[in-house]
């Protein structure tokens, strides 16, 4: 199978696979087994809300905010705007924020637990993608990636300081 755009060609469908299969971890043992949820009842705080809730909300606005950025423009060059401009890879970063949030609502210790080969996955396309990206933009891209970190803002200082032992 060939990349479509730019794409790891099971990109798209092992996010859904990988969506699905959480969706119905989740589900299971917050609604009807309860194997893992034991955590829920000792947090009386419900702090876990609350972070649920700024989760989902950073979730859903940096999808949207992301994907306007993508839609007005149909990248011909390295786009680093919006989003862009802090993490290389906001959309994806989003559904993990929502992944977690899910998690997080319930405190599902499966849950939690699946994040992880989700993490793995998403990572995976992600350097997956990057590459394409290098081959396709070059230098362009590889300042882009010195500028930006790939999950998190953070990073782009941990990348700054490494430039600038190298150098």
């Amino acid at each position: 199978m060939k990349e479509r755009k730019g794409e790891h060609p099971f990109g798209d469908a092992g996010q859904l696979i990988l969506a699905v299969a959480f969706l119905v971890v989740w589900v299971t043992d917050t609604f009807v087994l309860h194997w893992s949820t034991f955590l829920k009842q000792s947090d009386p705080s419900s702090l876990h809300m609350v972070v649920t809730i700024v989760l989902a909300v950073l979730a859903v606005a940096l999808f949207f905010s992301g994907r306007s950025v993508i839609q007005k423009e149909r990248p011909d060059h390295v786009v680093d705007t919006g989003p862009f401009r802090r993490v290389r890879h906001p959309l994806y970063l989003a559904a993990l924020l929502g992944f977690a949030a899910t998690a997080i609502s319930s405190l599902s210790i499966i849950s939690f637990a699946l994040l992880i080969p989700i993490f793995v996955f998403y990572n995976y396309i992600a350097s997956y993608e990057e590459k394409l990206l290098e081959v396709r933009f070059g230098e362009s891209y590889r300042d882009y990636e010195r500028r930006t970190g790939k999950w998190l803002p953070v990073a782009t200082a941990v990348g700054a300081m490494r430039l600038k032992r190298k150098n």
